[in-house]
C-alpha cells in the first residue's frame, strides 16, 4: 500500500519535518490496513516493530495474571505505539486490536535508536506518550481504589469524549465502535454492571446507546455525576 506523504505531513509529529527527511523516514516504513478485530501485535510476542497509527482506532488490551482482560489504552490517529525498545522491553506488553478500519505505518524495532537520534520530535513524542500512560495508569488506579463503579464508568466515558468525541446534533458521538464489554474492560468491572449503569443513564437522558455506539446527550450532567460521590 502506497504511503501518501501529505497524510503523514498533516500529523503534528511530522508537520515541521522537511520533505527530504520525511521521505527518508517513510522509505524505511511499510503500511498495513488492519480490519476491525484484527491484531497488529499480541501480548508477549517479540517486539520486532514499532508503529504509527495513520487512520482508525486501536484498543490495547492486557491479560492479567488471573486471566482478566482489561483495556489499558485507546490508540488514536497520529499516536506512536508498540515502541517496546523505548521501555527497555523485548516483547509487547499488550495486544493492539483494531476497533475500526485502521491504517498503520510500521518500522523495524532495530531502527528505533537511529530514528530518535535523527528525529528528536519522535523521542519527545515517545516520552510524552510514556508520561501520559503513567498518568492514565495512576488515575485509573486511584479511581478503582476510591470510587464506586458508576463514577469510574463516567470518567472513562468522559475521557473518550475528549479523545474520540465527534459533535453530532446536540450531543457528542464516540467516533469508533465501542461495546459495553469494552467499557467494562476499561473500568475493571463486569458487563452486567456496565449494562445496568448505561440503561439508567439512558432513562435519565444522559446518553443514547446502540450496538457498539454511544452518544453523550448531556455532557454537563455526566461530568457532574463523575465528580459527585454518592453519600
Amino acid at each position: 500500500m502506497k504511503i501518501d506523504r501529505a497524510v503523514v505531513k498533516s500529523l503534528p509529529l511530522f508537520d515541521k519535518m522537511s520533505d527530504d527527511d520525511l521521505d527518508a523516514l517513510l522509505s524505511r516504513a511499510t503500511s498495513r490496513r488492519v480490519a476491525p478485530g484484527e491484531a497488529v501485535f499480541e501480548q508477549g510476542r517479540p517486539a520486532t516493530n514499532f508503529y504509527l497509527l495513520l487512520h482508525g482506532r486501536l484498543k490495547v488490551t492486557q491479560v492479567t495474571e488471573d486471566g482478566q482482560q482489561i483495556i489499558v489504552r485507546v490508540v488514536h490517529p497520529g499516536d506512536l505505539f508498540g515502541f517496546a525498545r523505548a521501555l527497555q522491553r523485548t516483547d509487547y506488553p499488550g495486544t493492539a486490536i483494531a476497533a475500526a478500519d485502521s491504517v498503520t505505518l510500521c518500522w523495524a524495532t532495530d531502527l528505533w535508536p537511529s530514528f530518535v537520534e535523527h528525529n528528536p520530535r519522535l523521542a519527545v513524542s515517545a516520552m510524552q506518550t510514556i508520561g501520559q500512560r503513567l498518568e492514565e495508569a495512576h488515575t485509573r488506579i486511584r479511581e478503582m481504589s476510591t470510587e464506586e463503579v458508576e463514577r469510574r464508568v463516567a470518567h472513562a466515558v468522559l475521557r473518550l469524549t475528549k479523545t474520540a468525541g465527534r459533535k453530532e446534533g446536540e450531543g457528542i458521538r464516540i467516533d469508533f465502535p465501542i461495546s459495553r464489554q469494552d467499557i467494562a474492560e476499561m473500568t475493571g468491572t463486569t458487563l452486567h454492571t456496565v449494562s445496568r449503569i448505561l440503561s439508567a443513564w439512558e432513562a435519565k437522558g444522559l446518553v443514547e446507546g446502540g450496538r457498539q455506539k454511544l452518544l453523550i446527550c448531556d455532557l454537563a450532567g455526566l461530568a457532574l455525576l463523575a465528580d459527585t460521590p454518592k453519600e
